[in-house]
């Protein structure tokens, strides 16, 4: 399982108005959305496994929607609740799907012939593009090596819906976890963590689709919890020695299980279920058991309050958009080597050299154009009137 299979609605389960920061909302929360938000990004950019060490994104968001799911099943009977979360999840994918798929299908992907597709598979498969039940499917390889997006953009623009699909069925799970957690708080908090054990050591193996499913409540259930747990007040009140000092033990065991484990990407967590849970679950503990409660950003982050506004009203835009986007970087570096004064072997070295850092120069104005090409189907997503850069007031 990796994070490029691996945002939304931490990405798509915000409840505040489109502008600055409602009163009542936790601009601690924000920052960490924001945070996990740019490591994302980051970690697709330049493939440093040490960032799933340094900042557990996926875990932190998927304890800010658990959060947030609590919050609004507390407020609202379940079925408009699983109505609102879907009504603001779809809408954004559909306006990534209706780029997608014609660009997969106009480079040659035939979803109808594939090793495990055909038929009544293949039209369910696509059907996940409308809503993400499974994991929509994508070609490993599409083009050629020489060609301008080489042959796995496809993954990489379409590996990250994987997320998608596990939201969604927490989203539908809410209800019956959040009644489980009120009954048996410690049974329902550590039954995924126990089962991330059981598959991460191998004792059951679950091939396919089913077994990522399962392989992702497993890593990521107890993280959800903990938002449920957060929201109702029930972290704060564990000591705060308790819960540190648990918590570490939990990320060391996790790191010590990664050391013995690591594959081809080293301590790349996201390629060691196990080590995921135990890391990202100790890590949302620590963060927030010690959360502060913040209406307003400090003064040495201030400057920042714009950016993580916009972060958070367009966070499911940029987690569908920024893989691709970051794809499409490769061909307009490819036309600066084309410029008269970078045609020497020596400019085109210094350009080789620093072909990350000049990806990342270049995917933050590719995203700000998506944001405002495509960011305002959240807000007609969540009945709001579209703005096309919501950083703040008027």
């Amino acid at each position: 399982m990796t994070e490029t299979r691996g945002m939304t609605e931490t990405l798509a389960a915000r409840t505040a108005p489109d502008h600055s920061p409602a009163p009542g909302r936790d601009r601690y929360l924000d920052l960490l959305r924001a945070l996990a938000l740019l490591r994302v990004v980051l970690y697709h950019l330049f493939g440093w496994a040490w960032l799933t060490v340094l900042f557990p994104s996926m875990g932190v968001m998927f304890a800010l929607a658990g959060s947030l799911m609590a919050r609004s099943l507390e407020r609202r009977p379940a079925p408009g609740v699983l109505r609102g979360r879907l009504r603001r999840l779809l809408p954004p994918l559909w306006a990534f799907a209706a780029v997608l798929l014609p660009l997969l299908l106009l480079a040659g992907w035939n979803p109808m012939h594939g090793p495990d597709s055909g038929g009544i598979t293949a039209l369910a498969g696509l059907l996940t593009y409308l809503v993400p039940l499974g994991a929509p499917p994508y070609p490993e390889h599409l083009g050629s090596a020489s060609g301008p997006l080489g042959t796995t953009w496809a993954a990489d623009a379409a590996g990250p819906l994987w997320y998608l699909r596990a939201y969604l069925w927490f989203v539908l799970a809410s209800p019956l976890l959040l009644r489980a957690w009120r009954r048996a708080p410690w049974p329902t908090l550590l039954a995924p963590l126990a089962l991330a054990a059981v598959l991460g050591t191998g004792l059951v193996t679950l091939p396919g689709e089913a077994g990522d499913a399962v392989t992702d409540f497993a890593v990521y259930g107890a993280c959800w919890i903990l938002g449920f747990a957060h929201h109702q007040g029930a972290l704060r009140r564990v000591p705060r020695s308790l819960a540190v000092s648990g918590a570490t033990f939990l990320m060391a065991a996790g790191l010590a299980w990664a050391a013995g484990h690591r594959g081809d990407s080293g301590w790349d967590l996201n390629d060691i279920p196990l080590a995921q849970a135990l890391w990202s679950f100790g890590a949302v503990v620590v963060l927030l058991h010690c959360a502060p409660s913040w209406r307003r950003l400090p003064d040495r982050l201030r400057r920042f309050d714009g950016l993580i506004t916009l972060a958070n009203n367009r966070a499911v835009t940029v987690y569908l958009w920024h893989n691709l986007l970051i794809t499409a970087t490769v061909p307009l570096l490819d036309q600066v080597y084309r410029l008269p004064l970078l045609r020497g072997e020596e400019a085109a070295a210094v350009l080789d050299a620093g072909s990350g850092l000049w990806m990342c120069v270049l995917v933050w104005p590719l995203l700000g154009v998506a944001i405002l090409a495509f960011g305002w189907v959240e807000d007609l997503a969540a009945r709001r009137r579209p703005r096309p850069w919501p950083a703040g007031k008027r």
